[in-house]
């Protein structure tokens, strides 16, 4: 047994870029998952400068000085923050509150058409059943109400949090556009002067994030627009919060879909029962669904490294549960850092005969 961990130690590990490298990324998730929560600004930060920078290329390829790319690219961003905190969030924000209200009548309305269940099918579900079912769902109403009601009263935290948020991570956009050179450089100052694999590796990881960041946030957008106005044609209630649910749901992959599909079935069912306006909903919504999944993801990710959809849902799973939101909104870029890595891993002497390449590093943000 000693024999074959030594041979595997050899094997993966005499590469001296490679103890390297294994010791930054076991570093860097270290303090990722252990200061995660206080690290949030400053990530929410980055991504917002790797989804903005792109707009900032551009302009520079237009002839533009890079400071007056970065204002330009700055001043959208905060015309754009202006309208997310004064037009979209008010409005969902009360038809949040309009559906809280309204609960307790859905609920019994709910509750009235499960009692007609065992006249319908005697032989499928009894009465005793159903009151089981409806005594359940009661008890976990009764749960959320005292969850809600906690984060009521504790609000005051969490606003003091949303300012906090609110006035560093503008700030931290500005300078992550406006110094991201120098920022690059110094990072790379301080690694291995020997970096090939680690090169390897960033290359490319700097173009998979940056594209899978700025096309997920085109993809929220698309998705979020387009059902709130197909919503809003057919009437449904509280259209903008369903559009605003829909739209972040494609931020998990496979799992966000059938969950977002739930509060839109419930919705419609309350609204309208089972008629024809309620089978014209779910017709809608999977047309959405099906345009998301086999035309508008095919054209954004088009380059993306092909991930099985076994090793997407175990990256959401694992990174979720390991770091909370950002660990899903970043499942499929870590598994794509994961699979690069086994790639370009070397092993043993195969790693030897490969030609030693030194690529140009261009960091982008």
């Amino acid at each position: 047994m000693l024999k074959v961990f030594q041979g595997w130690v050899q094997r993966y590990f005499s590469d001296e870029e490679a103890v390297v490298l294994a010791v930054v990324l076991a570093l860097g998730f270290a303090i990722v998952i252990t200061f995660g929560g206080k690290l949030a600004p400053l990530l929410t930060g980055v991504v917002l400068a790797y989804l903005l920078q792109g707009l900032v290329t551009r302009l520079q390829r237009w002839h533009l000085p890079h400071w007056m790319a970065v204002w330009l690219v700055f001043l959208v961003f905060l015309g754009a923050l202006a309208a997310l905190l004064g037009v979209v969030l008010p409005l969902v924000w009360r038809q949040m509150l309009n559906l809280f209200n309204e609960a307790p009548r859905m609920l019994g309305k709910w509750q009235d058409q499960l009692m007609h269940l065992p006249e319908l099918y005697p032989s499928i579900v009894s009465e005793t059943q159903i009151e089981r079912l409806i005594a359940s769902v009661n008890g976990e109403v009764g749960q959320f109400g005292q969850w809600v009601l906690s984060q009521s009263l504790s609000s005051l935290p969490f606003i003091i949090t949303m300012l906090v948020y609110l006035v560093l991570v503008p700030i931290l956009v500005f300078f992550f556009l406006k110094d991201s050179q120098q920022l690059t450089g110094w990072l790379v100052s301080h690694l291995p002067r020997e970096r090939r694999l680690m090169k390897r590796v960033w290359l490319e990881m700097n173009e998979q994030i940056g594209n899978y960041i700025r096309g997920k946030a085109v993809e929220i957008l698309i998705v979020g627009a387009v059902t709130y106005i197909c919503f809003a044609i057919l009437g449904v209630n509280y259209a903008a919060l369903l559009a605003v649910m829909v739209g972040l749901s494609v931020l998990v992959p496979y799992i966000g879909a059938t969950v977002a599909t739930i509060p839109v079935a419930m919705i419609g069912m309350f609204q309208w029962g089972l008629s024809n306006e309620f089978m014209v909903l779910m017709v809608v919504y999977g047309v959405i669904q099906m345009l998301d999944g086999n035309v508008l993801v095919p054209v954004l990710f088009s380059e993306a490294v092909n991930l099985h959809p076994i090793a997407i849902i175990a990256a959401v799973l694992i990174f979720g549960g390991l770091w909370g939101f950002w660990g899903v909104f970043f499942a499929i870029p870590l598994a794509t850092l994961f699979k690069a890595v086994l790639y370009a891993w070397p092993r043993g002497l195969e790693a030897a005969s490969e030609p030693a390449v030194e690529p140009t590093v261009t960091p982008q943000y």
